[in-house]
């Protein structure tokens, strides 16, 4: 009897496999199996574009299983694009296949429409896989359009301009205050663009807005864009008239506000948070911050050089996520005069002040630093050390370092809201 070689039973095998994989059913119950139930994009802004969603749709079949064709079902309304394993769907596309055991990617994009309404506006279609069998398996798309006022040139300031929009204004390439010029924001939401901000040359008085990136989708899953830092550029004051800036949210910016030039700037319960460089700079000018929060900035909190700077009842604190090379919640030179009350200064590190020179002084506020052997400066100032059983992050509310949330609204169980120390507000 002869043997048979080992390596044709081999090849005999692979030919067996190979015919099996290359079998397709026509049969009813064939059916494709979807890595999501549904495609709910983010919200955008109308005329602006999604990133890419994609998904996979899987044969968990013992044969191939041949779809007929891919459609959309409004193809003449809808704004969704698709690409199936590489074809785009324009209305429809035909004859794909899948393999036993195989899967094909499917990318989504849309550029949302115009919405009639202020509020955002649901768009819905469904993309309708046709099989073979006759069998139609539809998976739905959704996201939101939001009607915005854009402006994708420079924004000019050159006199006294108000702004008071209930609808968003997108800023793509940023605002200029000219010398002489006053801006003046009344309760308006400011998206912008990557490398936009504002330049104030001239004076801004901004009350009860807020600040942030025009991205309003997101990175992962559970990360929104506005929740990574960077997204914008910042707030710069160069003019010696005064600005007022108060009851306004700026956040995940490159940096918050930043004061030079002999610049002067009120700041009232304003939120400067997630920063990508300094949350707020004061250099060779002069700035009260009253009933504030400063927080989680790659940079300093608050870096003040050669300028006189008054702090009450403010909250810095230094929690910054995304490198361990942030800097300190508080820092100023010795040539600056820096006054602070009622204020809790806190963070990871063991010391987050630094300070240098003589012209200061901290009163009945919370210092995350080394106690110094001279307490002159001091009076009534609790030195909080990473031993104590409420310190650092157990100050406040929400602090979900797992999906980047934070709420720094201080606890009432914190010795800072026991003392009337910080930023008292529950926002």
């Amino acid at each position: 009897m002869k043997r048979i070689p080992l390596l044709l039973l081999i090849l005999a095998s692979l030919l067996v496999s190979c015919s099996d994989n290359d079998k397709f059913s026509s049969d009813a119950s064939s059916v494709l199996h979807f890595s999501i139930d549904s495609l709910a994009m983010d919200t955008i802004f109308a005329h602006t574009s999604t990133r890419t969603y994609d998904f996979w749709v899987y044969n968990q079949g013992e044969s191939g299983v041949r779809i007929r064709e891919v459609r959309l079902n409004q193809p003449s309304i809808s704004r969704f694009r698709v690409n199936v394993d590489g074809n785009y769907v324009d209305s429809v596309a035909y004859d794909f296949e899948i393999r036993k055991g195989d899967s094909i990617r499917v990318f989504v994009e849309l550029t949302a429409p115009e919405a009639i309404k202020d509020e955002p506006q649901r768009i819905e279609d469904l993309l309708i896989f046709a099989l073979e069998n006759g069998r139609e398996q539809p998976l739905k798309l959704s996201a939101y359009s939001w009607k915005a006022i854009v402006y994708d040139e420079p924004l000019i300031i050159s006199g006294d301009v108000l702004i008071n929009e209930q609808q968003p204004i997108v800023i793509q390439k940023g605002i200029v205050v000219n010398e002489g010029a006053t801006l003046t924001l009344s309760k308006v939401q400011l998206y912008f663009n990557d490398g936009a901000g504002i330049e104030v040359n001239g004076c801004i008085q901004a009350d009860s807005c807020l600040f942030r990136g025009s991205r309003l989708d997101r990175m992962f899953s559970y990360l929104p864009y506005d929740r990574v830092s960077g997204q914008w550029k910042g707030i710069f004051i160069h003019s010696s008239v005064e600005s007022e800036i108060s009851d306004c949210e700026i956040r995940s910016s490159c940096s918050g506000i930043v004061c030079d030039k002999h610049s002067k700037l009120t700041l009232l319960r304003c939120v400067i948070h997630n920063c990508k460089g300094v949350g707020l700079e004061v250099d060779e000018s002069t700035a009260i911050v009253d009933s504030c929060r400063i927080t989680n900035t790659l940079g300093d909190c608050m870096n003040v050089v050669g300028s006189s700077v008054f702090v009450n009842h403010t909250t810095l604190a230094q929690f910054y996520p995304f490198s361990a090379e942030r800097g300190v919640a508080l820092r100023f030179d010795a040539e600056s005069v820096i006054i602070c009350d009622k204020t809790l200064v806190t963070g990871y590190e063991e010391d987050v002040v630094m300070g240098e020179g003589t012209n200061f002084s901290f009163s009945n506020c919370i210092l995350r630093t080394l106690k110094p052997s001279d307490l002159e400066d001091f009076e009534e100032v609790i030195f909080e050390s990473p031993k104590d059983e409420i310190q650092g992050e157990k100050h406040f509310k929400i602090f979900d370092t797992d999906n980047l949330y934070y709420n720094f609204s201080i606890k009432n169980d914190s010795p800072a809201f026991k003392n009337g120390i910080g930023d008292l507000r529950n926002l």
